[in-house]
């Protein structure tokens, strides 16, 4: 077998922009906005919001069969509803059939939570939306929104009611526009925390999300804001990241990123160079908001994201093109923020800067159900607070603990299966919706990581793993569960075993992100054949995990993303 290695110095070039061509790319600045394919003219025509009326007024009282096809495949998305997929299809078929046949008679919801910040009043809502309207579903996802499954069009309008009456929302949650915004998780709680910057989500949220004049971008746009040393928020993948640093003349602002993403074509963002003031933060969002908005690439639909305008552009055009024509003012130079000194998912028991607790716990992949919401609301309150948050990495952190209370309070979410202290399969494994219900999916992910950090827990409890171990699950190429950036990474497919074509995974070994353990983020690396049926995760994470233990330098401390980026193909069988 032949070797593909992607060192961590070399991802950027994965994501290039359009060749020259005669035709044009659809920059609006550039080539006009005459739309160049079906997606962009349904969105001149009617970029999504309005749909919410139709739903409310029409679809919700003529069912599923009243609705409008382009509504339904295209405007419902920026309410965050997709349709799922029908049961019984199998992965073989999803590339051969249409959205139509593909899918089933209910949607997908997702409930917007900017900054994962939750009260357990919202908390109880959505478990009781889950509960009533949802057959029980709950999945926390590795953007800190909560999706809900089984949902009918003639339940929508009592759902926003319900959300709506306790300030949540899905507007945006789906489509081409502004995303949720990814937050720490310990925002205004944490002692080691920078600064604060619930001030700029909230502001960029109240100004700008369901603002029309941003509600028709080329592609899907997704932000990231973090003050915590921690750098919590996975912000080399998003399109547009602010990472708090400490400057030497001008204090604490942010380190601005553009041009993350992931999916089939992978490309880590990159530094502008400069340093942003909290006061500068919204202006800065907004610029580069509506730079995707003028020039991104709208032809072509898998080259539309902001990713491929900076593989074109680079970072020093990128940036004078934000200060020229849409701040109106320079940006200082900054520097870069240093390397994080502790774990980005906040599991476990933590000191506040006001003498309370927070305490991080793992679900097992993300899942929950209604019923273990509203259980978990109760403990939180029965434990003397009302706030909690999730997380980047599907996790749950609960605040504002008494010290006398923790113990009682990790005990009893334990005993709901949400662990304080979790193994290191159980923290690190994530997955995505998977085959169950989406229909972009190929092979089923939660039940599957799920039963293999199960079976990992018990098999590898004679050894000590040295370092945090990432276990990514995805159902498909796209990458919703950031395949590129595990330690192992498995992305979903068919694979050939033994002669026989089965569901399973490509392995991807040695990514990841900036962390404890990690100077740089990178890519991870594939080895051409190296696949794995969807039941043999759980064998082959013991075969890799006990080679790495045996072979890893010790005197350097290797951690296994060092050790799988420079063995031999043998090792990583």
């Amino acid at each position: 077998m032949s070797l593909t290695d992607t060192p961590p110095t070399a991802p950027r070039d994965r994501a290039r922009p359009p060749r020259p061509s005669s035709k044009p790319n659809g920059q609006w600045k550039i080539d006009g906005t005459a739309p160049l394919n079906g997606n962009e003219e349904w969105k001149q025509v009617d970029d999504g919001l309005s749909v919410r009326e139709r739903i409310e007024n029409v679809y919700s009282k003529g069912g599923f069969k009243s609705i409008d096809p382009t509504d339904l495949h295209g405007r419902f998305r920026v309410w965050g509803l997709y349709t799922q997929r029908k049961p019984g299809i199998d992965g073989g078929r999803t590339a051969t059939l249409t959205p139509e046949e593909l899918e089933d008679e209910y949607f997908m919801f997702r409930v917007r939570i900017d900054g994962g910040q939750l009260t357990t009043e919202q908390l109880r809502v959505i478990a009781g939306i889950s509960t009533e309207f949802a057959r029980g579903t709950a999945d926390i996802t590795d953007r800190q929104n909560i999706q809900l499954h089984w949902i009918r069009v003639e339940d929508v309008p009592e759902i926003w009611r319900r959300l709506e009456a306790v300030g949540l929302r899905t507007t945006e949650a789906c489509g081409d526009v502004p995303r949720v915004i990814l937050g720490s998780p310990v925002a205004g709680i944490a002692a080691d925390e920078l600064i604060d910057p619930t001030p700029q989500i909230e502001e960029i949220s109240r100004r700008f999300i369901g603002d029309p004049s941003l509600a028709n971008l080329p592609r899907k746009f997704k932000t990231a804001i973090t003050g915590h040393p921690s750098q919590d928020v996975v912000h080399e993948i998003n399109d547009v990241a602010f990472v708090a640093v400490e400057h030497p003349e001008l204090g604490v602002g942010y380190d601005l990123w553009v041009g993350g993403a992931l999916s089939t074509t992978p490309r880590l963002g990159e530094r502008l160079g400069t340093f942003v003031r909290p006061d500068q933060v919204v202006d800065a969002w907004h610029g580069v908001t509506q730079i995707f908005r003028d020039y991104g690439y709208r032809r072509l639909r898998n080259k539309a994201r902001l990713k491929f305008l900076l593989a074109e552009w680079g970072t020093e055009k990128f940036r004078q093109v934000l200060q020229d024509e849409y701040l109106g003012y320079e940006l200082a130079d900054g520097p870069a923020a240093p390397k994080p000194k502790t774990p980005g998912d906040h599991v476990g028991i933590h000191k506040q800067k006001d003498g309370l607790f927070y305490v991080g716990v793992a679900p097992t992949v993300g899942r929950l159900s209604g019923p273990e919401l509203t259980k978990l609301a109760e403990i939180v309150e029965a434990h003397g607070s009302t706030r909690l948050r999730t997380t980047p990495h599907q996790k749950i952190v609960v605040l504002d603990i008494p010290e006398a209370q923790v113990e009682s309070l990790v005990a009893e979410l334990g005993e709901l299966g949400l662990s304080a202290k979790p193994s290191v399969f159980r923290r690190g494994t994530i997955a995505c919706t998977g085959i169950e219900f989406c229909k972009l999916a190929i092979v089923e992910t939660k039940v599957n990581a799920a039963n293999a950090v199960a079976q990992l827990e018990e098999r590898l409890a004679d050894i000590d793993v040295p370092h945090a171990l990432s276990l990514h699950v995805n159902g498909c190429p796209n990458s919703c569960a950031r395949i590129q950036t595990a330690d192992i990474g498995l992305k979903g497919q068919l694979v050939t075993i033994d002669g026989e074509q089965v569901p399973g995974y490509q392995v991807h070994l040695g990514g990841g992100l900036a962390s404890l353990d990690r100077d740089e983020p990178g890519l991870g690396r594939t080895v051409r054949g190296l696949k794995v049926a969807a039941d043999g995760i759980a064998d082959y994470v013991e075969r890799v995990v006990r080679r790495f233990v045996a072979e890893r330098d010790v005197a350097s401390d290797e951690t296994f993303a060092q050790w799988a980026h420079r063995a031999d193909e043998e090792a990583l069988q």
